[in-house]
């Protein structure tokens, strides 16, 4: 089938990891993550909104097992935040990538909404994750990626 890309906007708090861990466990409590919703995808991008059939596992280790090669399709796949890209991992966008794709160090939701070609420069199974601004004050946090299949 082919990786499938997934992204999420989360408030803003200092902690990546926390952040990261976070809404792992709120899109596994909502069961949005394959197998639950095979189609997962078609309801890019996910947000709190998005249809939410409840999970039908009792861990996200159960999940990510039966969920297969193709793996979650959700944030589900990635386990911890790192300096440099790594399989099953979240790591920042190049600041050079920002500087280049943007124009500044402090992109906006916007700017990260209407230009997401950052998607070329991640792997199967990895992601990435850019701080979102408001004026000159941190607001979110996107973390985007990919599928392993």
């Amino acid at each position: 089938m082919g990786a499938e890309p997934w992204f999420y906007f989360v408030p803003y708090q200092s902690d990546i990891s926390q952040a990261l861990h976070d809404l792992r466990r709120q899109e596994f409590e909502a069961g949005r993550y394959n197998p639950v919703m095979p189609r997962l995808y078609s309801y890019f991008p996910l947000t709190a909104d998005s249809p939410c059939p409840g999970k039908e596992h009792s861990s996200i280790k159960e999940a990510k097992r039966a969920s297969g090669d193709d793996g979650t399709r959700s944030i589900l796949d990635i386990e911890r935040v790192s300096d440099h890209p790594q399989s099953q991992t979240v790591s920042p966008l190049d600041p050079r990538v920002l500087l280049d794709t943007y124009g500044t160090a402090k992109p906006t939701r916007e700017q990260l909404e209407n230009n997401m070609d950052f998607f070329e420069l991640i792997d199967r199974g990895q992601g990435i994750y850019v701080i979102a601004y408001r004026g000159e004050e941190p607001s979110e946090i996107m973390f985007a990626g990919y599928s392993f299949d």
